[in-house]
């Protein structure tokens, strides 16, 4: 059984500086691609950033120069830094991970969410 579990997130004013972490616990052989998604009040669920087990990133437009994704593969964690917040980026915030388990082989795996407000 593979398990994502978000923490970070909370109340913060416009300009202020948050930090999202998502780890994946469970039976991991690897884990791929991890990236974080967004899903605000009556909108639908949109791409953030993701990064590669290379490291490699991409970013929404939205929040490009403003947040950065990384990742330690050793604790199969990813961190979401977002500097600069906007009230627009209030939001329920999502991990998702693509994991290889030793018991289910590879599967797409969402976290449970963790709430983003920002205060104008």
């Amino acid at each position: 059984q593979v398990r994502l579990v978000e923490s970070g997130g909370g109340l913060v004013q416009a300009g202020g500086s948050l930090r999202l972490s998502c780890a994946a616990s469970g039976t991991i052989f690897s884990t791929n691609a991890m990236s974080w998604y967004r899903q605000a009040p009556g909108k639908q669920r949109e791409f953030v950033a993701g990064i590669t087990s290379g490291s490699s990133t991409n970013y929404a437009d939205s929040v490009k120069g403003r947040f950065t994704i990384s990742r330690d593969n050793a604790k199969n964690t990813v961190y979401l830094q977002m500097n600069s917040l906007k009230p627009e980026d209030t939001a329920v915030y999502y991990c998702n991970a693509q994991i290889y388990s030793l018991i289910g082989g590879l599967k797409d795996y969402w976290g449970q969410g963790t709430q983003v407000t920002v205060s104008s």
